[in-house]
């Protein structure tokens, strides 16, 4: 357990960033679910509207250091190749 001031005061940090983070992370995983329900049910034009309003939100969380930015690239490069493939 934390003694000093410094790890006190870091251990409070903590508990507030993870609570962000993990919010964040939650809202990236509601926009992907969106994503894939719409690939799902077989609407491209509903698919590509709910990808384009899910990436910022991937974008946001390799920024803020939530997500690595080699994850985020790869699961939006999956879901295009999976919408594009909808589509034709």
């Amino acid at each position: 357990m934390a003694n000093t001031p410094q790890s006190k005061k870091r251990a409070r940090q903590l508990e507030r960033r993870t609570e962000v983070n993990k919010a964040r992370r939650s809202r990236i995983r509601t926009f992907l679910r969106k994503v894939e329900e719409a690939i799902a049910s077989g609407n491209a034009d509903a698919a590509k509207d709910a990808l384009r309003q899910a990436q910022p939100e991937l974008a946001r969380g390799v920024t803020k250091g939530v997500m690595h930015k080699n994850t985020v690239a790869r699961k939006m490069s999956r879901l295009s190749a999976r919408i594009k493939a909808l589509s034709a």
